[in-house]
């Protein structure tokens, strides 16, 4: 009896190990069993950490969305009242054009470029409707790989915003860098900047941050705009710009759009990408634009018919609610009014948390330069902490960004500052 009951155990083992083989098989036989495993999202790291974290006073510097003094969502009040009246109108739901809501667009334009500008006068500006700024990027990228006449080779800031190189890529083209951020000021390498650009191959594709730059929160001041301007025009490069931030850097969105303008009136044919995620609070609703300015209207109509042909096979046609949420705001005066004041409220909260912070460090007794802060602008703030003090942060303070040293101000509140400056002095000495 036990001599059978050996066998079938011994059977069992076999049949068990042949099963774990055929798995084996099946699996390193699999259509997909090659696909590597891919990098963790950086930022996902940091809020799984967040959530992990049971200290009531933890700190989440890495969220790339506004946040109120309360660090709650904020939904502006015109975006409220914007969409009360789409939802009254009771629309249809049938598709967009290719390019997107037409009067969704023209007040785009006027919004970035200025309703004066000589490219929306001359009827030489292409625009159309983007899955926010992303999508943007993505419809410029394709464009320029299929169409631009030089290398197909985009020029990136270092740093830029970490999805820059992803989309360009996808899109066909080759990714290189100039100088930007200099660690040693925490602040612009004009020189290096512009040593870059007179290195560069003449007629070089060249991303520009118009505002509020992402990562760094360091921008040029309109005079190194200039500068940059007349350097491009004699290289004949060509200007990408990326405005995700018009109206929310500095409050104010005339200001906030002088670059793009300035390379205008200059005569530079710029393409442009804004997103409505960050000066409208439209994040889920995924609004954007992407426009090329043309020489003349002829070119504009053979441009219009590309874009429309590139952006078919993409997606169709976008997304019209929020398109029209951003529509009636910008083109009723009365909404467009009270939503210029909220954004400039968002603005106004983002600079008075980099003082107090700022403000905070130095009451401490802090024995280093903390104007990097305050000169930096937008949501996003370089405090030049290295990694190991960054790691110091959130391992012994439960304050929560990534390793390059960079934090989103409107993690920041009036409630958590002085938390905050005491574990930066800490871990800096």
């Amino acid at each position: 009896m036990l001599s059978t009951l050996r066998v079938a155990s011994r059977q069992a083992v076999a049949r068990e190990s042949g099963m774990r083989a055929l798995i084996a098989g099946a699996r390193s036989g699999s259509t997909w069993a090659n696909v590597p495993q891919g990098p963790p999202d950086a930022i996902l790291g940091i809020t799984e950490a967040y959530k992990a974290d049971t200290f009531k006073e933890k700190i989440n510097l890495g969220v790339g969305a506004y946040r109120d003094d309360q660090g709650k969502p904020y939904v502006l009040p015109s975006v409220r009242a914007a969409e009360e009246i789409v939802v009254a109108s009771r629309l249809d739901k049938e598709y967009a054009g290719i390019t997107g809501i037409p009067s969704f667009t023209k007040a785009a334009a006027e919004l970035a470029y200025g309703a004066d500008s000589p490219a929306i006068k001359e009827d030489r500006l292409v625009i159309t409707q983007s899955i926010s700024g992303t999508g943007a990027l993505r419809i410029g990228g394709a464009f320029l790989q299929r169409f631009y006449p030089h290398a197909k080779k985009i020029y990136l800031p270092t740093p830029s915003w970490a999805n820059h190189a992803a989309v360009f890529k996808d899109s066909g083209l080759e990714v290189e860098k100039y100088r930007y951020y200099n660690k040693d000021t925490i602040g612009l390498d004009f020189e290096g900047l512009i040593e870059d650009l007179k290195a560069a191959p003449a007629n070089s594709i060249i991303l520009l941050h118009a505002c509020a730059h992402n990562p760094t929160g360091v921008d040029p001041t309109e005079e190194q705009w200039r500068k940059i301007s007349d350097v491009m025009k004699e290289k004949r490069h060509f200007a990408f710009f990326d405005m995700a931030y018009q109206g929310f850097a500095s409050g104010d969105a005339d200001r906030d759009a002088f670059a793009p303008r300035h390379f205008v009136k200059e005569g530079h044919n710029i393409a442009l990408c804004q997103s409505f995620a960050k000066n409208m609070g439209l994040y889920g609703e995924r609004v954007g634009a992407f426009s090329l300015v043309t020489a003349s209207p002829e070119e504009k109509k053979r441009v219009e018919s590309q874009i429309k042909i590139l952006i078919r096979p993409l997606y169709s046609n976008p997304p019209v609610h929020g398109a029209r949420i951003a529509s009636t705001i910008m083109n009723d005066p009365q909404l467009n009014k009270q939503w210029l004041s909220e954004v400039k409220g968002m603005a106004d909260r983002i600079i008075e948390m980099r003082a107090l912070l700022k403000k905070n460090l130095e009451e401490l007794g802090s024995k280093r330069d903390w104007s990097h802060i305050t000169s930096q602008i937008g949501m996003f703030a370089y405090t030049g902490l290295n990694p190991e003090q960054m790691e110091k942060l959130a391992k012994e303070h439960s304050v929560y960004a990534t390793k390059d040293g960079r934090i989103s101000v409107a993690g920041i509140t009036s409630s958590n500052v002085k938390r905050l400056a005491e574990a930066i002095y800490k871990v800096t000495g």
